[in-house]
């Protein structure tokens, strides 16, 4: 099971990003687990500097926007 940490303050688009993680990996039949993490130290430990980011497994794949469906399929195979 993948682990995804969506960086942000909690702003619609983060809240947004964290929904189509969720929803496209339920379509593609995939199981994930996702957390919000609104706590500054942890996203700046990952050099976030705009939200929404997007860790999986401890490693930054994403920032600054809400990402793709295209891009969250690729982070599911």
């Amino acid at each position: 099971m993948k682990k995804f940490e969506v960086l942000g303050t909690g702003c619609t688009k983060c809240v947004k990003t964290a929904e189509l993680i969720k929803s496209i990996a339920a379509e593609c039949g995939v199981e994930v687990q996702v957390i919000k993490e609104t706590n500054p130290e942890i996203m700046m430990g990952y050099q976030v500097m705009s939200t929404p980011g997007v860790a999986i497994d401890k490693h930054l794949a994403h920032s600054g926007s809400i990402p793709s469906k295209d891009k969250i399929m690729s982070w599911l195979k």
